[in-house]
């Protein structure tokens, strides 16, 4: 089996599931037991300012990085916040998932966001999408998913509405023009 670690997983056109319509998932972690990832193109009415006061975190309103919004990662454990962000090191539960993404669950990466000791970029998630053992590689057989190795830029730098659509550019096809329909030879 081939690792998925560091992918995105790009819904195709004809998968309607509410959640995950059009949507963009870097894969955290994939193995034999499952995957995991988080949807990085549906952001939700909340900011970084507002959940940093839910969750009792000082932060400053005046920094632009209080008003970037938050973003449904998934529907598994929404109440669970996850970090995506450039690399900096120093924080207690942080994990390298590519030499420029990695994530981070402690608090003390939430404390940052809005100083000047943040990460360069970052992107927050409540929840993640999760994945049982041989779940994610039966929904690539039944063509629910495109998958490209992931690119930074697409998370921390292209306005979320455009993340989709800009993922799939990224195959050089243009995707009004895929079948929903699965061929094996």
């Amino acid at each position: 089996m081939q690792s998925l670690e560091n992918h995105f997983l790009i819904a195709m056109p004809s998968l309607q599931d509410p959640f995950f319509k059009q949507t963009v998932t870097y894969i955290c972690e994939h193995n034999e037991d499952g995957a995991m990832g988080l949807v990085v193109n549906h952001p939700i009415d909340v900011t970084v300012g507002e959940l940093l006061d839910k969750i009792d975190i000082d932060n400053d309103k005046s920094n632009s990085s209080a008003q970037q919004q938050v973003f449904a990662g998934g529907p598994v454990h929404t109440d669970r916040g996850f970090v995506l962000h450039t690399p900096k090191p120093g924080y207690s539960s942080s994990q390298e998932l590519s030499s420029d993404i990695m994530i981070t669950t402690s608090k003390d990466v939430l404390a940052s966001l809005t100083t000047n000791n943040s990460p360069d970029s970052f992107l927050i998630t409540l929840g993640y999408a999760g994945w049982e053992r041989g779940q994610l590689e039966l929904e690539l057989l039944e063509n629910s998913w495109l998958v490209i190795e992931a690119q930074s830029g697409i998370i921390f730098d292209t306005p979320p509405e455009k993340r989709w659509e800009k993922a799939v550019q990224m195959l050089g096809i243009d995707i009004t023009q895929l079948s929903s329909q699965a061929g094996h030879a």
